[in-house]
């Protein structure tokens, strides 16, 4: 039998509009709120499913506080038996058929979907030990370069599972080889620079489990990964993962000033000898902090910077894993997002266009967040019917992703559709977002 948790929405209060957009939006005070009017679960019942005080929960339900933790976002959703894709999350234990009779079972779906499921089931219930990137080499006791060689090379192993996997499945994996490597530092000895060498692999797996957090909507765990992450890099005197850790608290922090400040100091950083992929990673941070903070002219130079620096790049020039990534299609995406976001659509338009026809649904958190980017700009062109259509392949490609960045995005892009009701196209992607 599949799992049923003793208080579950109905069904009809679940397809509820007003409900699946206070879900979107991680609002569950008003969600509590409809519970209690709509279907008449009492607070002290949802209280002690969800394991709140029921005096916070009618607080919650006035409107006072939110609730921001992670793991408290997954025991709500599972006590109402929310489905996983409203809250951004991974399907859940009671979505998988569990029976003894058979392994668990996905609904079924295109092949890439069907994928990404499958994967994300298989770590939520522990099967992802099983993936050998995930055997640690048992630790000496004395620390050399090429055991440390062969961590960094299990960190770029784990780093893939980023590829499909959304950061409520992968911040664990990543915190604890976080937790693991200081472990080492602490209690056992170095020969020659492994102190170091192993001192620089801790702060890239900070940065690492601090984007995995923020993905995974942890924002006070990112910040605090990133700057753990900014102290290493700094005592492994590693300039390029320090720029990165300033990068990456530009991207956290929600203050828009600061994080122009701490993108500006991380490009300040860059030399004549730092990689072309870390020069146009930092660079495209800084443009996205000067977009985010309504600065065209000083966008625009950022995101020239970034594209000198990938094409001056040479052929036989090392570049860290960290930043492998990095390339023009990247770059496409940053810039078609920055231009999104100065509301300069038919910048936007053309270059996301361009980039997403290069992006495999393979990669579905990401191509689902650039798409959203697309319809953003398409309905600030005024172009009702395709926002609709892009926001409806998003919403396909968000479901099954354990990231709630997605939904965070499509949530107001929704909100927005919806004074174009009138249009068939759009009514048919507001009814995909109920079902």
């Amino acid at each position: 039998m599949t799992y049923q948790p003793p208080t579950a929405l109905p069904r009809r209060l679940v397809d509820d509009p007003e409900v699946q957009h206070a879900l979107g939006s991680h609002d569950f005070g008003t969600v509590f709120r409809l519970a209690r009017e709509r279907a008449g679960i009492s607070y002290s019942k949802i209280a002690a499913e969800c394991d709140i005080k029921p005096d916070r929960v009618g607080l919650l339900a006035r409107g006072q506080g939110r609730i921001t933790s992670f793991e408290k976002v997954v025991q709500i959703a599972d006590a109402l038996r929310v489905p996983g894709h409203l809250v951004g999350l991974s399907p859940r234990p009671w979505e998988v058929d569990a029976s003894p009779a058979g392994p668990p079972r996905v609904e079924i779906g295109p092949p890439s979907m069907r994928r990404r499921t499958v994967l994300q089931a298989a770590t939520s219930t522990g099967l992802a030990a099983a993936l050998p990137a995930l055997h640690r080499p048992e630790a000496p006791q004395r620390i050399t370069d090429t055991y440390v060689d062969r961590l960094r090379a299990r960190t770029t192993r784990l780093r893939r599972l980023d590829d499909v996997l959304g950061g409520g499945d992968t911040y664990r994996v990543y915190h604890a080889e976080v937790q693991a490597t200081k472990t080492l530092l602490r209690d056992r000895s170095f020969i020659g620079n492994a102190r170091r060498q192993l001192t620089g692999l801790l702060a890239e797996q900070a940065q690492q489990a601090g984007w995995a957090a923020y993905d995974a909507g942890r924002l006070r765990d990112a910040v605090g990964l990133y700057e753990e992450s900014r102290t290493a890099a700094q005592d492994a005197q590693d300039t390029d993962l320090y720029g990165n850790s300033l990068a990456f608290l530009a991207y956290a922090i929600e203050d828009d000033r600061r994080a122009v400040a701490f993108a500006e100091e991380s490009c300040a950083t860059i030399t004549p000898r730092t990689p072309s992929t870390v020069q146009a990673l930092l660079y495209e941070r800084l443009a996205w902090a000067c977009a985010v903070d309504g600065r065209a002219v000083e966008t625009e130079r950022a995101l020239e910077a970034a594209r000198q620096a990938l094409d001056g790049a040479q052929a036989d020039e090392p570049q860290p894993d960290w930043a492998a990534w990095v390339d023009n299609d990247e770059l496409d995406i940053m810039t078609g997002r920055c231009w999104t976001e100065l509301r300069r659509p038919l910048r936007a338009v053309p270059v996301l266009t361009r980039a997403l026809s290069r992006f495999t649904d393979d990669h579905a958190r990401d191509k689902s967040l650039y798409l959203s980017w697309l319809a953003d700009a398409y309905l600030t062109a005024g172009e009702a019917e395709a926002a609709a259509a892009t926001t409806g392949r998003a919403l396909d490609l968000a479901i099954g992703v354990a990231s709630i960045r997605p939904r965070q995005r499509l949530a107001p892009l929704l909100d927005r559709l919806r004074v174009h009701a009138d249009i068939s196209e759009v009514r048919q992607v507001l009814d995909q977002a109920r079902g």
